[in-house]
C-alpha cells in the first residue's frame, strides 16, 4: 500500500468497498489453490507410507512392489488388500488423501451399477465408468482455470499490442488493422476446430494455440479507443515535443491509462475461455477422450438422465466459478471507472 500512487490506493479502496467482488476474489483464489493441490486432496496413491521405519511418498515418487516385500517389479496397487497386507506385515501404515481416488481411478467396490449415487466413499457419486465425480471436478476445474488464465494472458498481450499500434499511429495502420480484424473475426472458429480435429488429436496446447488466434480480438477495440484518445492529450504532445520516441511514449504515458479499461475486461475474458473449453469438451472436440473436464461431465449428465447428480454437479460448479469471475469483473469495472 505504501508504494502505491494515490490513484491506485483509491482504486483499491473502491474495489474493497465492493464486498461482493472482494469476497468473490478471495473465494476464487481459495478454490483455485485447492484445485492446484488436487493431488493432495484426491489421489489413488497414499500421500505417505511408513514401512520398516522408513517413509515413502508414492503420491510424488514411483515405487515398485518389491520395495514393500512384494514379488513384482511394477508399481503396486496401494488400494488392494494384498499391498495393504504387505505394508501392515512390515509394521507400516498408509496415509491416503481425503478422497482416495484420482480423476481416472474407477471404484471396483461399487454396490450399485455405475453411475452410482453419492455415498460415503464417493461423495458426489460416480460417472458411467465408475470414476469419482468429485475427483474429476477438482482436476477438471484446474484444467479449465489454467487454460483460461493462459488464454487470457496470450490474448491480452496480442490484443494490447495490436490495439496500441492501431490507436497510436492511426492512418493507414489503423485502416489496415480494422479491415484485418473484420476479416479475421468473421472466420467460423467452431467449424475450424471441427475440421482440424479430423487431422490432429486435440490436446491442451493445441486448443490453446487455436483459441489464441481469435480470442485477442475482444481487447483490440478497447485499447485502440484509449490510444486514439490519449495520443492527442497535452502531456503526450509535450513528451513528443521533448524528443521522446514512440516506444517510450506508448509505454510510459498512454499504456498505463489504457490498462485501466483493459484490466476490467480480463475476468470476462476468463469466463469466455472457460465457457468455450466446456462447450468444446461437451461436443467432443476439446480435451482428449477420458480427460477430466466439466464439459465431459455435462455430456455424461445428458447421456445419463437417471443420474441427475452428474448434471447438477457440473452445473453448480460452472455457475459458481463463472459467477465469482463476473462479480470480480464488476468490482474491477467500478474501481477503475474514471467517473468515480
Amino acid at each position: 500500500m505504501k508504494h502505491l500512487s494515490p490513484v491506485s490506493r483509491r482504486r483499491l479502496q473502491r474495489f474493497r468497498q465492493n464486498r461482493r467482488g472482494w469476497w468473490s476474489l478471495w473465494l476464487f483464489l481459495a478454490l483455485f489453490a485447492l484445485s492446484l493441490g488436487g493431488e493432495l486432496i484426491a489421489n489413488d496413491k497414499p500421500l505417505a507410507v511408513s514401512y520398516h521405519g522408513q517413509w515413502y511418498f508414492p503420491a510424488f515418487k514411483r515405487y515398485t512392489e518389491t520395495e514393500f516385500g512384494g514379488l513384482l517389479p511394477f508399481q503396486p496397487d496401494y488400494r488392494s488388500d494384498y499391498v495393504r497386507t504387505l505394508i501392515s506385515e512390515g509394521g507400516g501404515r498408509m496415509y491416503f488423501a481425503p478422497i482416495p481416488f484420482s480423476a481416472d481411478t474407477p471404484n471396483y467396490d461399487l454396490t450399485q451399477p455405475a453411475p452410482s449415487p453419492p455415498t460415503a466413499s464417493n461423495w458426489l457419486g460416480t460417472d458411467d465408468q465408475g470414476r469419482d465425480v468429485l475427483a474429476r471436478v477438482i482436476y477438471g476445474a484446474r484444467v479449465s482455470i489454467l487454460f483460461a488464465l493462459a488464454l487470457t494472458l496470450i490474448s491480452s498481450l496480442i490484443g494490447i499490442v495490436a490495439g496500441a499500434l492501431q490507436g497510436y499511429y492511426g492512418g493507414w495502420v489503423d485502416l489496415f488493422g480494422q479491415r484485418l480484424l473484420e476479416v479475421w473475426s468473421g472466420l467460423p472458429v467452431l467449424y475450424l476446430l471441427i475440421i482440424l480435429s479430423g487431422f490432429v488429436e486435440p490436446n491442451f496446447w493445441w486448443l490453446l494455440g487455436i483459441m489464441a488466434l481469435f480470442s485477442w480480438l475482444s481487447l483490440v477495440d478497447v485499447v485502440r479507443a484509449e490510444f486514439l484518445r490519449g495520443r492527442n492529450l497535452e502531456y503526450v504532445k509535450a513528451a513528443r515535443a521533448l524528443g521522446l520516441n514512440d516506444g517510450k511514449i506508448i509505454r510510459r504515458h498512454i499504456l498505463p491509462n489504457a490498462m485501466n479499461a483493459t484490466l476490467s475486461y480480463l475476468p470476462f475474458i476468463l469466463t469466455g475461455a472457460i465457457s468455450t473449453l466446456t462447450a468444446l469438451d461437451f461436443l467432443g472436440f476439446g480435451m482428449p477422450a477420458g480427460s477430466a473436464s466439466l464439459g465431459e461431465l455435462i455430456a455424461q449428465g445428458k447421456e445419463n438422465l437417471q443420474a441427475p447428480w452428474l448434471g447438477f454437479t457440473a452445473f453448480f460448479t460452472l455457475a459458481l466459478v463463472l459467477s465469482l469471475l463476473v462479480f470480480i469483473g464488476e468490482a474491477l469495472r467500478d474501481a477503475f471507472d474514471p467517473r468515480a
